[in-house]
């Protein structure tokens, strides 16, 4: 007995409580609409059990090493270039790696620190919410931006992290304030129904995903800050 209990309770993953009034509305919906109309009152209790999912939080098992860089979203590795970050992160003018993870509303929300630090700066900029899988969202659209003071082999560096606000995404949500200091995979935000999260990574960065590759926020290792060759991908 004691084994199905377990098993019922890793089944059932945990709700964030961003999610509890949007699945409260969603349960006075079913209601009023399945007393109306029965036709409907399923269709609204599809979408409260989707609103569900939406919002789970699953716990997750985080790799912790020195360099390691993991995911800080759920979602594909749909962008890997060298860019100038943005400015707002007042990083320095130099082309940093950018991995961008795109999350769709079926992937999970809530989004985790990718590398130990200090939350050196916390920037906020109002914007489009245009498709957050094109590469100019990430200067045209809402955004959140995070600048995550860490060290490597004792030497100080500075992540970026910015969340980016999608076509059906329309608040991002911040967990944390500028100052705090957050272990590797703690949660540090979440964003509401569709979005994307860039990490703006320094010179000498490794990275070991590939396009197209299906991240895991808090567990799939992205980079790592140390120098050497980077992974090869094929599609099979």
């Amino acid at each position: 007995m004691t084994d199905l209990f377990e098993t019922i309770r890793r089944v059932l993953v945990p709700i964030h409580k961003e999610g509890y009034p949007f699945i409260l509305i969603g349960i006075v919906l079913t209601v009023l609409a399945g007393y109306f109309s029965q036709f409907f009152g399923w269709i609204f209790l599809i979408l409260t059990l989707w609103v569900c999912y939406f919002f789970r939080d699953p716990e997750r098992v985080t790799p912790v090493a020195d360099g390691l860089v993991v995911s800080p979203a759920d979602g594909r590795v749909n962008l890997i270039a060298k860019v100038l970050p943005p400015p707002e992160l007042d990083l320095p003018p130099v082309p940093m790696t950018r991995i961008s993870v795109f999350m769709n509303v079926f992937d999970c929300h809530v989004n985790r620190v990718p590398v130990t630090g200090r939350i050196g700066q916390i920037h906020y900029t109002p914007g489009l919410f245009l498709n957050a899988e094109l590469d100019k969202a990430s200067e045209d659209n809402e955004r959140n931006g995070l600048v995550i003071e860490t060290t490597h082999r004792g030497e100080p560096l500075r992540v970026g992290v910015v969340q980016i606000a999608g076509l059906v995404a329309r608040r991002i949500v911040g967990f944390v304030s500028a100052g705090d200091s957050l272990q590797v995979g703690e949660r540090f935000g979440l964003i509401r129904f569709g979005s994307r999260v860039d990490v703006y990574l320094p010179e000498g960065t490794r990275v070991l995903v590939g396009l197209g590759q299906k991240a895991v926020a808090g567990e799939t290792v992205l980079a790592d800050l140390g120098s050497g060759p980077e992974r090869q991908f094929r599609r099979i």
